[in-house]
């Protein structure tokens, strides 16, 4: 690789990177914020809420990595056809291929990590979130401790939570059980504090008033309290076993699924559409650049505008994933529907590698290109008299 291609690559990666930290970030604050109620009603700490929320960024970035590539190469060839580089390059002899090849080199790159991510590391961080939330599910804990709601945590027990501390006390403790058709019992307590031992979960309340009413006395008894304990273990189911879904598969996984799996036998399309949508998934950032670059990597001068270009480049890109959406949704019910995300890539990459190789300029017909100018100046007249 020489200097050029280095310069390229580095600029172009260094981009990708600062796209892809950027669009992952925000992506996944937006998706964190719909746990923080069930992090807070444990009272966990923030290393621990952004540990657990993490476990999705591997499928974001997975999703996010192609566009983020799109995005850093439009950039890159952009400020070099603005800079002329694109112009001095080509005047020096350097064909458009010999420039492509540094920008291929970081599609591979990033192809190698969405093949990393596709087969292993995104199922991986699927499975340990899901293994989590089944923990919390079985964990009375984090049903009952949700504080200002009235919360059933068996048909005929209910129970309310002013507030907890930070030390894990409760406040404002409201219990009903009708269980007993005979008997109600309701427990008002100020204090109260929840104990996982060996013998099981209990509920420890302190200084509170118990009200039993009998269903045919008229009045209830009432006793005041300064300790009382109630039993949770009941309500405890315990870990279930955990059943992963399709796209929490590893790749092997859906290549030699099980015979057995209950998933396999009830949704076999469904297994096969996601198998060819990983084993796509990788030839995503090549085929974007390529077409990227065969929209914009042509020379031009300063008077060529590029935004018809760029627009042209993205609406490729559109296309290209469309194609693969359609038939991933699609083929699991056709199979022969799954073939049409194979044709689109051949389709994209054979001839966006025919422009590059040939050294064409993909650009509308000049009648296109006066007649968006014309509107683009009404437009720009109309908006400045008004």
């Amino acid at each position: 690789m020489g200097s050029i291609s280095r310069y390229i690559f580095r600029t172009t990666f260094g981009a990708f990177l600062v796209v892809l930290v950027s669009l992952t970030a925000v992506i996944w604050v937006t998706q964190a914020l719909r746990d923080i109620d069930l992090m807070t009603s444990q009272g966990q700490t923030i290393l621990v809420f952004v540990g657990i929320t993490g476990l999705i960024i591997p499928l974001l970035v997975l999703v996010i990595a192609p566009i983020a590539l799109l995005i850093a190469v439009a950039h890159v060839l952009n400020k070099m056809s603005t800079d002329s580089e694109i112009i001095v390059m080509n005047a020096a002899g350097m064909s458009p291929w010999i420039l492509f090849r540094a920008f291929l080199s970081v599609a591979i790159v990033v192809s190698l990590i969405v093949m990393a991510i596709s087969a292993y590391f995104a199922p991986k961080g699927l499975r340990m979130l899901r293994d989590w939330l089944t923990e919390v599910r079985a964990n009375v804990v984090s049903t009952i401790v949700q504080p200002g709601h009235f919360t059933s945590i068996e048909s005929g027990v209910t129970i309310q939570v002013r507030e907890r501390n930070r030390d894990g006390q409760l406040l404002g403790i409201f219990l009903d059980d009708r269980r007993n058709p005979a008997e109600r019992i309701t427990v008002m307590s100020e204090l109260g504090e929840l104990i996982d031992n060996d013998n099981g979960t209990f509920l420890i309340l302190q200084k509170g008033i118990v009200q039993r009413h009998a269903a045919r006395e008229r009045d209830p008894a009432m006793v005041v309290f300064d300790r009382y304990a109630f039993d949770l273990s009941q309500f405890a189911g315990g870990l279930q076993a955990v059943k992963y879904s399709i796209r929490e598969r590893y790749l092997w996984q859906l290549i030699s699924p099980d015979a057995g799996d209950q998933f396999y036998v009830e949704q076999p399309g469904q297994f096969r559409a996601e198998l060819h949508d990983r084993l796509i998934a990788p030839l995503y950032p090549i085929a974007f650049v390529i077409i990227a670059f065969a929209y914009l990597g042509a020379p031009r001068t300063n008077r060529q505008s590029r935004t018809v270009s760029m627009a042209g480049a993205i609406g490729g890109v559109a296309l290209l994933r469309l194609a693969g959406f359609v038939s991933t949704v699609f083929g699991a019910n056709a199979p022969w529907l799954l073939s049409l995300q194979y044709v689109a890539m051949i389709v994209a990459c054979g001839g966006g590698l025919y422009v590059i190789r040939r050294g064409l300029i993909l650009e509308p017909p000049a009648f296109v290109v006066n007649w968006l100018a014309a509107l683009t100046e009404r437009i720009t007249q109309r908006f400045a008299t008004s």
